[in-house]
Formats: structure tokens, sequence, C-alpha cells
């Protein structure tokens, strides 16, 4: 993985692996391995990964924020370093599920939670849980980071609804390669943003376990969106929970256009403007991102 000075967390790939461990979570009555790295001490910070990434897009961000909070990392199922079954219906729900199933093993009862991308429609379910008094653990602040808040803003690529299609999706899941997955990825970060290692690194954690063989799987993420925008638009902007955005304006998905919507509908909530980065702002830029949790 390429450095970026004090705000790298980890040498590489398998460090962070080796440094965090496989938890059992049950979920829709069965017991699923999922990947957790623990970091930090002091109030409790969750940290929601994108698609079609890891936890590992928290690495270069996570030792500044280790030094104030005590950070909860974990990969979502199908993701990373968790388990991968290949015979299952991928949910947002499930995966907000999860999250509150890590929070009951690890004792948490009130927690910071930072979202970016996939993270974020997970994130919206669990504020849609609250407003209804269903969730136990307290969200003291939100912190948001690129993606598909406005379900009919976002923009997903052609390959990502090609593979949304029932017949077509499972075969293109099967001839995904490195060279095209990188391929695929470049668009999403900033032009002048030197993408190749942390795009292999992505790359590795998606081939784990042989796991690039669900993405068509994985992206039906879209499908829920789109189902249960209306509930997960709600929840943000009528919650109660501190509310802010750190947002990299060149994301073709969900950049510039995203934002605006965000401060239209959102006008008070605090909103960090990075112009020159893409989808990745964790990746692309750590040091904003980091100050920027850390209000400094």
């Amino acid at each position: 993985m390429s450095s970026s000075g004090i705000l790298t967390a980890v040498n590489s790939i398998e460090e962070w692996w080796t440094s965090g461990e496989r938890v059992p979570i049950r979920l829709g009555g069965i017991a699923r391995a999922i990947f957790v790295r623990r970091m930090g001490s002091g109030p409790t910070m969750t940290m929601l990964h994108g698609y079609p990434s890891s936890s590992l897009d928290w690495a270069r961000v996570a030792s500044p924020l280790a030094q104030d909070y005590s950070l909860l990392l974990p990969d979502f199922l199908g993701f990373g370093a968790s388990e991968k079954p290949a015979d299952h219906v991928y949910s947002l729900h499930e995966q907000a599920d999860l999250i509150e199933a890590l929070w009951a093993l690890e004792g948490t009862t009130s927690t910071v939670i930072v979202a970016y991308d996939y993270g974020l429609s997970v994130t919206q379910e669990l504020l849609a849980r609250r407003a209804q008094g269903a969730l136990t653990v307290d969200i003291v602040t939100v912190h948001l980071l690129n993606g598909g808040l406005y379900p009919d803003l976002a923009r997903p690529s052609r390959g990502q609804l090609a593979l949304l299609d029932s017949e077509r999706g499972p075969q293109i899941s099967a001839g995904i390669t490195e060279e095209r997955f990188v391929t695929a990825l470049k668009p999403t970060f900033a032009a002048d943003f030197d993408a190749a290692a942390d795009s292999t690194d992505i790359w590795r954690a998606t081939s784990r376990e042989h796991g690039q063989a669900i993405t068509h799987l994985l992206t039906r993420y879209i499908a829920d969106r789109a189902l249960h925008g209306e509930r997960w638009v709600t929840a943000l902007e009528q919650t109660d929970v501190p509310v802010a955005f750190v947002w990299g304006m060149l994301d073709p998905v969900s950049g510039a256009h995203m934002a605006k919507r965000i401060r239209e509908r959102l006008p008070t909530a605090p909103f960090l403007e990075l112009p020159d980065v893409g989808h990745w702002p964790p990746l692309e830029t750590p040091e904003r991102v980091a100050a920027a949790l850390l209000g400094t």
C-alpha cells in the first residue's frame, strides 16, 4: 500500500488482517465469521467502509483517530476478510443487523459513526431504527463521506448496472480479473492521484477467498437503495443526531452533484468540500479527513 507519512497505519494489507480477528456474528440464525480490527482507547468510533473495498479504507486515518477513540473497524459480510457465502442474498438491512450484533458483542452502548459509500446506506438504516426507538446503542455523531445518500442522484457505472442483471451478473463476476477490476476503479479516483497500489489492495481484499465471484450479489445494494430510499432519506434529514460531511467533489459517482443536494436539504450541517478529491477521500487525502473527524 502506498504510504502517507504518519497517517499510514499499516505497512501491508497482511498486517492489517493479522492485527484483527474474525468474530462469530449470528445473522439470520447462522453464525458468520466477521473480520474486525480494533485500535486505540476512549469513546467508541465505529468506521463503516465502502464498496467494493473493506475496512482497509480507513488504514491511513486510523492511527491519529486511535489517539482519541476506541476504533471499531469491521468488514461487512461478503467483503474483505469477512466470510463470503456464495449462496446468499446480501442486503444493506442485514449489514445493519451485523453492526448492531457487533455492538452487542463488544458491549458498545454509545458510538460515533464514520461511514463511507456503502456504509452510508447502512448508517441511514441505523438512523431509521433509532427514529423508531428500535436501536439500543446511542449514536453520538455521524460523519459521512462520499456515497449515494440520495439514490436518485447516484451514478453507478455501466459495469455495476450490468452486474445487477440476473443472467449477465454471475457471468461478469466469474470473468473479473485483477486487470479489469483495477481498470474499472481508475476513473473513480482524482486524475492526478496515483491509485495503482490502492487499487491492487482493494482487489486483494475483494478477491480474498475468491470473493470476486460474488460481486454481482454484493452489487444488489443499488436495488436496496432504490427500494428503501424514501425511508433512508427521511432518516437522514429528520435525525436528531449531529451529522457532518467530508466530500470529494471530483467523484463521478456521488460528487459535486450529490453535495449540492446535501447542502440544499441540510444547510446547517458542517460540510468540508474537497475540490481536488475523487470518490476515495480516506485514501486520497487522509490528512484532511483525519483533521475533519477530529475537529482540528
